[in-house]
């Protein structure tokens, strides 16, 4: 793909810092990229103008690419697929939820012979397939995780045994995680070299802990500022 003589890099740069122009241009060459991710997740066939999958997964590209951070060297079109994946298992489960019971007869279609198709069954499969992609996808983010953590010198049980054991304890460290995240300063101290940067976030007047806190709890901060600035989309779930 080569949405123009910028490339897709600079279009993002563009896109992200308010061109509609760039945006409109990386939505038009990324198109059938999306097409044929949402295709794959429905385990069908989308049609342009017909399937409203297609219009969600262009809203997660455009999400993708507000959300896409380019100085942790990751792939955009990696991140842009997850990103329409997941929003795509949402947009099923809101549909399992929210179907409403109807008689059965009337869910009864045929198909190009003749033959009757459920659409509960249809939709069964769809779901199951949905929820499979889920898995793996929860699974293939949780080993990059553990192989970040690892650049780190941290190993999940570091994480068990350094995580605060009181609910406030824990928020207090997630909000100086929230910090290490949004400050470019900060996450690129953090990212160079690989390590917390303790006298600046000591020093900070939005931190409220001590450097004694921030050292024990190190491990932990550090683990959950790295969800929050790199692309893991179902390990976000559980800090909002």
């Amino acid at each position: 793909m080569h949405p123009s003589p910028l490339g897709t890099d600079q279009l993002i740069v563009q896109a992200k810092a308010g061109d509609e122009h760039a945006r409109n241009e990386l939505i038009r060459a990324y198109t059938p990229f999306v097409l044929k991710v949402a295709s794959r997740v429905c385990g069908r066939y989308l049609h342009a103008g017909q399937d409203e999958e297609i219009s969600i997964g262009l809203l997660a590209f455009n999400e993708a690419i507000d959300r896409f951070d380019d100085t942790r060297g990751n792939n955009f079109i990696a991140f842009a697929e997850t990103v329409i994946k997941r929003r795509l298992i949402d947009h099923f489960r809101k549909q399992s939820a929210a179907r409403a019971v109807v008689p059965f007869s009337d869910l009864e279609t045929e198909d190009e012979e003749g033959h009757p198709v459920n659409q509960v069954d249809i939709q069964a499969a769809l779901d199951q397939h949905a929820l499979a992609e889920e898995a793996w996808e929860r699974r293939q983010e949780i080993l990059r995780f553990q192989q970040e953590l690892a650049l780190f010198g941290i190993r999940f049980s570091d994480l068990v045994e350094n995580c605060p054991k009181h609910k406030d304890a824990r928020d207090r460290a997630i909000q100086v995680a929230r910090r290490l995240a949004s400050v470019p300063a900060y996450r690129e101290a953090l990212l160079k070299n690989r390590t917390l940067p303790l006298r600046e976030l000591a020093a900070d007047p939005e931190v409220q802990a001590s450097r004694k806190t921030l050292e024990r709890q190190r491990k932990y901060i550090v683990a959950v500022a790295l969800i929050l600035i790199g692309d893991y989309v179902f390990l976000q779930e559980y800090l909002a």
